[in-house]
Order: C-alpha cells, then structure tokens, then sequence
C-alpha cells in the first residue's frame, strides 16, 4: 500500500484538530479573552454562538463542495480560510469584526470535519479501515478533553493571543501534507447546474437561528425575549421546509433517504446524543472545580488530560477488537455506556469537600466507556456505504447531526443550571428562613428594623450577608453538578436502550467489503 495518502490524512487529522481547538479552547478562555479585549460579558457569548452557527452550516455542505472542486482543492481552501481568520482575531480594532472572523472560523472548521472522514474512506482500505475511523475518533474524544491543557497553557504561562495563534504552524504543517500527499482529482464543475440553493438557503437560516436561540435563550430569558420569539419561529418554518426540499431535491446537500438504513440512522442518533453526554460529562467537573473550589484552568486540567491520554491506547484497542468477526458493535457499546453510566452516578455524588483528586476515578470510566462507544458506532454506521459515491452524503448526515450536538449540550446545561439552581435557591433559602425564625421564636427577640444605617445613610449591610450568599451560590452549584450528573445518566440509559432496539448486527468493513 502506498503510504503517502496516508500523510495526507494525517494532514486532514491536524487541520480538523485545529478546527476543534479554535471552538474549544476558545470557549474555555472566554473570560479570558473577553477581559484583553474588553467585551463586555453579553457581548462576548456571541463569540462561541456565531462560531457554532456557522460550523454546522460548514459540516452540511463541505462534502457536497468537495465532490465538486476535488477534496484536494477545497481541503486547501478550509485550511487556508481556518487559519487567515484566526491569525487576525487578536489583533481585531473592534467587537464587530471579531464576529465576522468567527463566523468565517467557524464555517473553516465546519467544512474541516468531514474531509476528515470522507479522506478516510476513500485512502484507507476495507483491511484496515477500523484504524482510520479511530482516526476520526480523536477529534470527537480525543482532542476536547485536551482542550483544557492547551487553554491552561496559552493563558496561565505563555499568553492569551496564542489561544488563536496556536492555528497559525498548524494549518501550515496541515497545508503542506494536504499539497503533497494528496492526490489530484478533476473537478466536476458541472454539478453546479444542480446546485441545491434552496436547500443552501433554507440550511444557513434554519440552522443558524436554531442554534442562536439555544445559545442565546437563557441569556435572554426565552420567550420573554423577541428576538427569541422570531428565531423559534424562523427556525420551526426552515428546518421543515429544509427537509422536504432535500428529501425531493436530485442533487441535495443531505441525502435523507440514507437515513432508511438502521445502522446510519443510528449513526445520525447515537452521536449527537453521545456527544451531549460526552461534552457535558467533561464541562460539568471543569466548572465545578472553577466555580466552589475556586480552580483556574491549569489546576484543573489534569481530569480532563487524563481521558485524552488514554483515547490514545483505548481508540486503537477498540478498532483491533472489532476486528475479531466474534466481537458484536453492539454489546461493545452496551459495556462502554455502562462505564459511562457508572461515571456519571458516581461522579453525582459531589460535594463541597470535592476537589480534583474526587474525580479522578470518575473521569477514568468515562475515558475508558467514550472509546467503546464512538468506535462502535462509527463501524455501524460507515458499514452502510455501499459505494464511493454514498461516503460524502454519509459523511454529511453524521457531521451536521455532530455540530448540532454541540449547540444542544450548550442548551442543555443551561436548562439544567437555570431549572435546578432556581429551585435549589428558593429551597435553601427558605429553609435558613424558617429555621432563623424558629430561633427568633425561642429567643423572643426580633431583628432590628429598619435596619442600621452607615455615616453616608446607607444601611448597613452585615458581612455575614454576603458571606451567606456566597455560601448559597456554592451550594446550589454543588446540587446542580449533581442533578447534571443524574440526568447525564438517565441519557446513558435511554441511548443504551436505542442500542438494543435501532442498529443491527455488523461485520468488520474488511469482512462487509470483501463481498463486494
């Protein structure tokens, strides 16, 4: 076998790791970020939200352009594009042009992922192509754990500007083997008389209000919101019309009917509720640790850092077992998810006392069950691509329900955050106001009021208030932790229960496609 396609995917691999960084070290530094270039807090959610939006619309179309203008040539194009933009964001003159390079860095990242796959299908053969969807893999488990050691990095000891930097030596080393290690196919400039620009259209509006209303909802406050009224309704209205017109369109962006097969069809599910659960099991101890115990990202990276390492040993384990015709996808993903399961009810057993070190055990099944999960789900999946001319719209179908994931885990952990720590509020501090009046009752003595006043006419407001409060913010961090654990949980057991009932039994790709 000739290896040098072989670099040429490990060049896809690094310009898709750096994609992913751009998205999450960025949103880790957040804070940071905002506080050089001083934007405001409102302000500055728009920078993670834009970036989202634009990477699904990047996901759904990049292999249908890539058809197009050979993979080659728009791999070129993303890279180039990924690493214009986030050269320049650091030294952007004002909030306006930072959103524009977002969006654009976000629509490089999105075209990014799936070359990685669709690079995959076509260099690796049936024998080995196991090793090549672990590949893949590194970028859904491997590469956003570690995005808290390279954000603790660039901002605790070099400096903040390298959390966009960093893309720069990246993209190149990415160009340069895409150049050489690629071959050159002839475009197919003609399938732009069938260009999908409805479709296209209808997929930047939908998606791009679907995503900015879960982003931005809780911020605000729903449907209180009109901006969150007309983005619900633009969206129920795209999304439909979307769907029809790629299941009637002969040359969509997303071909729906694959979604016929079990196995895909499972794909297109499993992943983005797997990702939920994945993303969210990480983010949960990283602000925990940030929020009670006061930990900036270099202390509290190593719980994250400890499942990138193993993704490194795990991923290519698992495409060796599922190697062997005996091994079943199946029960493999079945033991993965209970791994994941017990991670997520052992971890919901937090408390005040918790520091890193409580972690640690927790974080290990998860490490060890994400692995078992995604190679599994990805071998099903991909064994449904019949032939060359399925992997593109296979590899669409499975990136944009991998981008929306990452919207809805954002929504998701904010519903969590906003319902629980609502109620765990007025709980706590109903009961401190019981309590405090039974003493009242006992002792017979009242509390002053109106209360005292300062010498500038201010009333006094004792330490012990702020104190209390403080103490209640804690708290209700601690119980929401737990209540996202638990429901992390019961997600981990409805997806085991759609891995029992949706895909069925499939061979190893080189056993499937030495048939054919």
């Amino acid at each position: 076998m000739d290896i040098k396609p072989l670099f040429g995917l490990g060049g896809v691999l690094i310009a898709v790791m750096t994609s992913e960084f751009n998205d999450q070290v960025t949103a880790i530094a957040l804070v940071d970020v905002r506080g050089a270039l001083g934007i405001g807090h409102d302000a500055g959610t728009w920078i993670e939200s834009l970036y989202v939006s634009a990477e699904i619309v990047g996901m759904a179309v990049s292999p249908w352009f890539a058809m197009t203008f050979t993979l080659r040539r728009w791999t070129l194009f993303a890279i180039a594009l990924c690493g214009a933009a986030s050269v320049l964001i650091p030294f952007s003159p004002n909030v306006e042009a930072i959103y524009a390079l977002r969006l654009l860095q976000g629509l490089a990242g999105g075209m990014l992922v799936p070359l990685l796959m669709t690079t995959a299908f076509r260099v690796l053969t049936p024998s080995i192509r196991l090793y090549g969807l672990a590949v893949y893999a590194l970028t859904a488990t491997f590469t956003p754990p570690l995005a808290a050691t390279v954000t603790a990095f660039w901002v605790d000891i070099v400096h903040w500007r390298f959390v966009f930097l960093q893309a720069v030596p990246l993209c190149l080393l990415a160009g340069v083997l895409v150049w050489y290690c690629l071959d050159q196919d002839q475009p197919q400039y003609e399938r732009f008389r069938l260009l999908d620009w409805r479709g296209l259209l209808l997929l930047v509006i939908g998606t791009g209000a679907l995503s900015t209303m879960l982003y931005q909802g809780d911020r605000l406050d729903w449907f209180n919101s009109r901006l969150i009224c007309v983005l619900a309704l633009v969206s129920a209205l795209a999304i439909p019309l979307l769907l029809a017109n790629e299941w009637f369109h002969p040359l969509p962006l997303l071909k729906l009917q694959l979604l016929g097969r079990r196995n895909l069809a499972y794909g297109a599910l499993g992943l983005f509720l797997f990702l939920i659960i994945g993303q969210s099991g990480s983010t949960v101890p990283l602000r925990y640790l940030q929020e009670v115990q006061g930990y900036r990202p270099l202390q509290s990276n190593l719980i994250t850092l400890e499942i990138s390492v193993l993704q490194i040993v795990m991923l290519p384990a698992m495409a060796l077992l599922l190697d062997f015709k005996r091994a079943d996808s199946r029960v493999v993903s079945l033991v993965g998810l209970g791994f994941i399961l017990s991670s997520c009810i052992g971890s919901s057993f937090v408390t005040i006392y918790w520091n890193r070190d409580q972690f640690y055990l927790w974080q290990l099944l998860q490490a060890i069950g994400q692995p078992m999960v995604i190679m599994s789900l990805l071998m099903m999946s991909t064994n449904t691509v019949a032939g060359p001319a399925d992997g593109p719209f296979v590899s669409a179908l499975i990136n944009t329900s991998r981008a929306l994931a990452e919207a809805t885990s954002a929504w998701f952990l904010g519903l969590i955050g906003r319902w629980r720590g609502a109620l765990h509020s007025d709980r706590i501090i109903d009961q401190v106001g019981q309590d405090r009046w039974r003493v009242i009752q006992s002792n017979g003595v009242l509390p002053q009021y109106p209360p005292p006043l300062m010498p500038d006419g201010r009333p006094r407001v004792p330490n012990s208030l702020e104190t209390f409060s403080h103490a209640v913010e804690r708290q209700v961090a601690i119980l929401s932790a737990s209540d996202t654990f638990l429901i992390l949980g019961a997600l981990t057991v409805f997806l085991m229960v759609v891995v029992m009932t949706l895909p069925i039994r499939t061979m190893p790709p080189r056993i499937v496609f030495a048939k054919h």
